[in-house]
C-alpha cells in the first residue's frame, strides 16, 4: 500500500482534477444536462463473480443501453485480487483507468486521498440518498464527501446450528462473548461437536475489538488505539476462545477447515459473512434443511455493545473520466432500487436501498437473516487511506497472539508499533 502521494502522483491529481472541471454536469449555460443528450462510451470495471454474478450486470448494462441508446458501455470484468493495483496503477499514470469502478468499501479512504475517484455529492451519480440504509452510504463518505454510490453490502453475523445448540440444551444463541464461550464448551460436553472455530484472520477480529470499544486508530485524534486497554481485552477473549472454545485452529488452511467443519456439523457456531452461506448450505449440516442455519448478531462484549464491520462494494467515478456525465448517469441507473432488486435476485447479495428489500429479495434465507443485522450491529471502518494497509501487521502480531509466541500486550504493542510507520505524525498511547 502507498503511504503517501509522490510529488508524480500529486501532478496526476493535479491533471485529474482538471481535466474531471471540464465536464462535470453542465452545459455552457450551467444548467443539468438532459440524460437523453448525454453520449459516448465509458468503460466499467466489475469485481463479481465472472461465472455467477457477472450474467446479472451485463443484463443491467443492456437494460442501461437500451434506456440511453447514445451511450455504449464498455463492460470489463477484473479480479478482485487484481483489481486494486490495476486501478492505481492506471490512475496514477492517467492511461487506460476506467470511467467507473466496483470498489471495495475498504478502499474508498485511500482512493478518495489520491484524488482518483470523483466527490459524487450534487451530481446525478447521488440519487435519493434517504432510500439508502446509513451505514453502507457511510462507507462512501471521506472527509465530508461522498466518493462513491453503494451497490451491495454485507456484514459478519453468528451463523449456528440449530440442531446442535437445541441437543446441547441451549435455547437462544449467545448474545456475549462469555456466553459464547460457555455455550461452545456446553455444545462440545453435550454432543460432541466442537462450539466454534476461531477464524485467525484479522478482519474477523474486528467484531471483538468493536464490541469492547476498541479500534485500530483514532483519526481525529491523530492517536493509535490497537495496543490500548479496550484492545488488550478484545484480544484476551480472542485468545480466551482460540484456547478454550474452539475446533484446534490450522493456521495454514484455517479458512476452509472452518467452513468444512461448520458446513459438515462438526462445528456449531461460527462468526461469518453472507457470501459463506451457499457453501455452508451444500454440506451435510443443512443440504435439505437449510432452516437448520440460524443467524444472530455478533456478540456483545464488555461495553454491552454487539458491533461488525461493514463490507460491500460501492461504484466510483474516476476523477480523470472524460465522460462524467455518462459515469455519473451509469452508476445513477446501477445503484437504482430496481437495479438492486435485480442484483439481489440474480446474486444473492444484500442491497444498499431499503426500498430494495422487497418480499421476492427477502425470499432468499441469507438476505433475510442478515438484513437486520446491517440494522443493529454494522459499522463503517475507521476510515483512513492506509486502512487495508494496517491488516497485515495486525494479523501476523494476532496468529502469534494465539499460538502462544507473544503476550497479548507484547502483540498488540509491536503491532502499533507497525502501525506508526504507516500512520505519519499518529501517536502510540
Amino acid at each position: 500500500m502507498r503511504r503517501g502521494i509522490s510529488i508524480a502522483a500529486a501532478v496526476t491529481v493535479v491533471a485529474l482534477t482538471a481535466s474531471a472541471c471540464g465536464g462535470s454536469g453542465g452545459d455552457s449555460t450551467g444548467k443539468p444536462k438532459d440524460p437523453k443528450d448525454i453520449s459516448g462510451t465509458i468503460t466499467y470495471w466489475d469485481t463479481s463473480d465472472a461465472a455467477t454474478e457477472a450474467p446479472t450486470y451485463k443484463a443491467l448494462i443492456k437494460q442501461f443501453e437500451n434506456k440511453y441508446p447514445k451511450i455504449k458501455v464498455d463492460y470489463q470484468n477484473i479480479p478482485f485480487t487484481d483489481i486494486e493495483q490495476k486501478f492505481k496503477s492506471a490512475a496514477k499514470s492517467g492511461k487506460g483507468a476506467p470511467d467507473v469502478v466496483r470498489t471495495d468499501v475498504g478502499l474508498m479512504a485511500e482512493y478518495a486521498e489520491l484524488g482518483y475517484i470523483a466527490p459524487l455529492d450534487g451530481t446525478p451519480a447521488l440519487k435519493d440518498t434517504g432510500d439508502f440504509s446509513s451505514v453502507p452510504l457511510n462507507t462512501a463518505r471521506y472527509k465530508g464527501k461522498t466518493y462513491g454510490v453503494p451497490s451491495v453490502t454485507d456484514t459478519l453475523g453468528l451463523l449456528y446450528n440449530k440442531k446442535l445448540l437445541k441437543q446441547a440444551g441451549i435455547a437462544q444463541p449467545p448474545a456475549t462473548w462469555d456466553e459464547f464461550i460457555a455455550d461452545a464448551k456446553t455444545i462440545k460436553e453435550k454432543t460432541g461437536a466442537y462450539g466454534t472455530y476461531l477464524n485467525p484472520d484479522s478482519y474477523f477480529l474486528l467484531p471483538l475489538l468493536y464490541s469492547n470499544g476498541a479500534d485500530l486508530a483514532d483519526p481525529s485524534a491523530k492517536k493509535i488505539t490497537i495496543n490500548d486497554g479496550a484492545a488488550v481485552k478484545a484480544l484476551t477473549t480472542a485468545k480466551k476462545i482460540n484456547d478454550e472454545a474452539s475446533m484446534k485452529v490450522d493456521f495454514a488452511n484455517a479458512y476452509q477447515n472452518m467452513q468444512a467443519a461448520f458446513k459438515n456439523g462438526k462445528v456449531a457456531m461460527l462468526i461469518q459473512g453472507p457470501w459463506s452461506v451457499g457453501d455452508d448450505l451444500s454440506g451435510t449440516a443443512f443440504k435439505g434443511d437449510e432452516k437448520n442455519l440460524g443467524f444472530a448478531p455478533v456478540p456483545a462484549g464488555a461495553g454491552g455493545k454487539a458491533q461488525a464491520p461493514t463490507g460491500g462494494h460501492n461504484l466510483t467515478v474516476y476523477q480523470g473520466s472524460g465522460n462524467l456525465d455518462a459515469g455519473y448517469l451509469f452508476t445513477q441507473f446501477m445503484t437504482s432500487a430496481p437495479s438492486q432488486i435485480e442484483i439481489a435476485k440474480g446474486t444473492g447479495t444484500l442491497p444498499t436501498r431499503k426500498s430494495a428489500y422487497t418480499s421476492e429479495v427477502t425470499g432468499d434465507a441469507k438476505i433475510a437473516g442478515f438484513q437486520p443485522l446491517l440494522e443493529k450491529t454494522a459499522r463503517a471502518r475507521v476510515a483512513l487511506p492506509q486502512a487495508g494497509s494496517l491488516f497485515t501487521p495486525l494479523a501476523q502480531n494476532y496468529v502469534k497472539i494465539l499460538q502462544g509466541d507473544e503476550s497479548v500486550q507484547g502483540g498488540l504493542d509491536a503491532t502499533a508499533k507497525e502501525f506508526q510507520k504507516l500512520l505519519k505524525g499518529f501517536s502510540v498511547g
